[in-house]
């Protein structure tokens, strides 16, 4: 059978059930979120005459829901506009609505008997061939289907998202016996084309996969620090980004899950294990009594943490007090920060002799024992596992990878000497002579499997740069970017700089990427797999310059700079940007002459150059208007101040979209340009638009005058900064800036309507830019964004 979802249902508008309706609706997919009915008025409601039977009253669980999403931080929603895909109504009234939706999501209360009743509504309306599945985070899916019709039971699985559903990668999809094997498949490939997901296929055991692990290396995580008095701050000051793991680390990621969150989970593993598996699950006594104190975390603002006046405490576990934080301070920890790679960092830590050798080992072994001992209980492999750690709970190695890294024959060497039982899978791969779980052969990776080894299957649309140059190498490099070879007729420009600013190395490169592709290729891809597209231009660089008074060598770096970006706009083969993540200043500019922007949804794209005393200076005005013009019909009189007025504010407010989809409401993007839902699909995408180009004949656009507003517009852009700074909204300087912004922006002194040359306004840009280079303020901006990371107000 071929599935189709053209339509869903959410059954449940928690904040799970909102969160999931909100990711579908940001896809494109209409939604129908249901809740149950009230049994009450509120006073509101008895003061205007509603009553119990009003679908104002009926509704409103779902409804508040949907309203809620616009008051989320983060954002569930990558656009306002997706909440119109999202219709609401009640499970009394409604359900029959649900014959017309093609997946049915369950996000109701974590109750069997609960949900089984749902269930059998739903199996008295749903059509034939209607997926369901629940969003359970540990209640046995076989034992949800059972006494189900036959179709029914064919068609539904779990489908496990983690909060929040748009952030987090990570899907576990866990088939009963009944599921149809097509189901699977198709849930799968759905799961990471459409809603963006890492997959992993769980068993229908207690918590699944991430949760069961996860939950146990917490608590034994709590029990180490309970044993051996470390304190709460001690904890988390290690084992966080230090050994690769959030930022959080331990317990500021329980204070933000929510206690009584986590309760639930550890309760759910609790019930279902025995033995000493079981003991671990149970929560230590204090936790219980912060449970009972109402102190569940970031939600109730008091957790593990207080926040007081400007001062984080911390709680102290013995006597339920708050105090001044503190950080584990050890040889091994100054050591480890000297280690290149993370893998060499976690090895030099868990053998450490010291307080925090003993802490991360005590927590590291028993969780790498525990994986090797689920290995084919909670899933049939290691990679599932691995992946399910990273993609759920941000860890940058799963624990194989872990073991991996800290040596397998060492590390049991030593659970042996401490007279630990090392897990059977774990020592089958040292009897077969064997060293890691993971080995690398040809440039492909193989992982164990109790046997031997077998290759990790890779969806096709993933393309690894890192394995795929060790492959195939690069064409050329430099210290700032690479160009490689893609396969069918496509190249790549790789930034590799340091947070992938742009220097005169990348500008350089963009030269000779073009000239190549050009010459040999269809077309090129501007992509990277660094943490960020790019940040901007290397302003470490420009400050040193602007400080010596280099303004002709500033000028020849600009220059070249904006020659580039004109060479990509009018390259003769498509180049095809590909940015995600933080895309800004620079980033933002490199995007905006290419031939088509395939953009990740997580694009958080925007000119903010005016937060370090500057304009842009590569041509971001000048790309900007014309872009927003380009989105304009023909034969439609165009109002150009309103276009103008809508970029001057754009870059003077350093306005930064939100997602990918903002990003084309702010007109960075036009409606042309792609968005890639799953960010590991992202350079693959891109490539197969730049072959799609090529091969309907693309041809470079013509270089064209620009309609600007001239002297009235200038006047008009000025009076709303005027009127900011009067009102003590912007400083003198921040006047200044916006005098430069507006005088590129209206192209300077000339009629309104007048035709000009892109170059002239490049000039009129490269000239504003560069004479807020030279003014002392704005140095002091630059210097104190190097410095302290935030923008400075003078």
């Amino acid at each position: 059978m071929t599935y189709q979802i053209k339509k869903a249902a959410v059954l449940g508008s928690g904040v799970m059930g909102s969160g999931i309706a909100a990711h579908l609706a940001n896809i494109g997919i209409p939604v129908l979120l249901l809740d149950i009915v009230p049994n009450k008025l509120t006073t509101d409601e008895e003061a205007k005459g509603l009553t119990l039977e009003d679908s104002q009253v009926r509704n409103k669980i779902a409804a508040g829901a949907k309203q809620k999403l616009l008051k989320q931080k983060p954002s569930p929603l990558t656009t306002k506009s997706s909440l119109s895909l999202i219709e609401t109504g009640n499970f009394e009234d409604d359900l029959a609505m649900l014959k017309d939706v093609d997946w049915i999501i369950e996000v109701i209360v974590e109750n069997l008997d609960v949900k089984k009743g749902l269930y059998e509504k739903i199996d008295a309306v749903r059509k034939p061939g209607t997926i369901i599945s629940s969003n359970t985070s540990g209640i046995s899916i076989e034992a949800m289907a059972e006494g189900r019709t036959e179709d029914f039971q064919k068609h539904f699985l779990g489908t496990h998202f983690f909060n929040p559903p748009r952030y987090l990668k990570l899907l576990e999809i866990i088939p009963a016996s009944t599921t149809d094997a097509g189901v699977v498949d198709f849930m799968t490939a759905f799961g990471e084309d459409r809603l963006g997901k890492g997959v992993v296929i769980a068993k229908d055991t207690p918590n699944f996969i991430a949760n069961r692990i996860g939950t146990y290396g917490l608590l034994v995580t709590l029990r180490e620090m309970e044993k051996r008095g470390y304190s709460i701050g001690e904890v988390d000051s290690v084992t966080g980004t230090l050994i690769g793991r959030p930022k959080s680390a331990t317990f500021r990621t329980l204070d933000v899950v929510g206690l009584d969150t986590f309760m639930h989970v550890a309760k759910n593993a609790y019930d279902k294990t025995e033995g000493e598996e079981q003991k671990v699950f149970e929560l230590p006594a204090f936790m219980k009594t912060m449970i009972d104190n109402g102190w569940i975390g970031a939600k109730a603002k008091q957790g593990f943490f207080l926040k007081k006046d400007k001062e984080i405490l911390e709680l102290d576990p013995e006597t339920l007090e708050y105090g001044p934080m503190k950080k584990l301070k050890t040889p091994s920890i100054e050591m480890a920060k000297q280690q290149k790679g993370l893998a060499n960092k976690v090895k030099a830590l868990v053998y450490a002799d010291d307080r925090t050798g003993e802490l991360l080992w005590n927590i590291i072994a028993p969780t790498l024992r525990y994986s090797a001992e689920l290995h084919g209980e909670i899933a049939d492999d290691i990679v599932a596992i691995d992946n399910a750690m990273k993609w759920g709970f941000g860890w940058q190695q799963g624990p194989f990878e872990i073991w991996d890294a800290v040596g397998v024959e060492k590390s049991i060497a030593k659970m042996k000497e401490e007279g630990e039982t090392v897990p059977a899978f774990a020592q089958q791969l040292l009897d077969k002579g064997y060293e890691t779980f993971y080995k690398e052969e040809d440039n492909e990776l193989y992982f164990f499997d109790g046997e031997g080894y077998k290759k990790v299957v890779v969806n096709e649309k993933v393309i690894n740069l890192k394995r795929y140059k060790k492959k195939h190498g690069v064409i050329k490099k430099n210290t700032g970017a690479s160009l490689i070879d893609l396969g069918d007729g496509v190249a790549l420009l790789e930034f590799h700089s340091q947070a992938n600013a742009i220097g005169p190395d990348i500008v350089q490169m963009i030269n000779f990427a073009v000239d190549e592709v050009e010459k040999n290729f269809k077309g090129l891809v501007i992509g990277n797999q660094g943490k960020n597209f790019c940040v901007g231009a290397n302003l470490g660089m420009i400050l040193m310059e602007a400080q010596d008074d280099n303004i002709f060598e500033l000028d020849f770096t600009v220059r070249s700079f904006q020659n580039a970006m004109l060479k990509i706009k009018y390259s003769t083969k498509p180049v095809v940007a590909a940015p995600f993540q933080m895309t800004l200043g620079g980033g933002a500019e490199v995007c905006l002459p290419a031939a088509h922007i395939q953009a990740s949804m997580e694009t958080y794209m925007g000119l903010v150059e005016a937060g370090v005393g500057l304009i842009p200076g590569g041509g971001g005005n000048v790309g900007l208007y014309a872009k927003h013009l380009k989105g304009l019909p023909n034969g439609v009189h165009v109002d150009y101040q309103y276009v103008a007025n809508k970029v001057f504010e754009s870059i003077a407010m350093a306005k930064v979209s939100t997602s990918g989809e903002e990003a084309r409401e702010n007109n960075f993007l036009d409606f042309a340009d792609g968005i890639s839902v799953n960010p590991d699909h992202l350079i693959y995408d891109a490539k197969q638009t730049a072959i799609a180009l090529h091969d309907n004949g693309y041809v470079a656009p013509k270089r064209q005058k620009l309609p600007v507003t001239g002297d009235s517009g200038y006047a008009t852009m000025l009076l709303g900064a005027e009127g900011m700074f009067a009102s003590g909204f912007i400083s003198e300087h921040d006047l200044k800036i916006a005098k430069k912004l507006a005088f590129v922006l209206s192209g300077g002194t000339v009629p309104y309507g007048t035709l000009v040359d892109e170059q002239y306004m490049l000039d009129l840009e490269r000239e504003a830019f560069l004479s807020l280079v030279a003014e002392p303020k704005s140095q002091q901006r630059m210097q104190h964004m190097l410095l302290k990371g935030k923008p400075l107000r003078n």
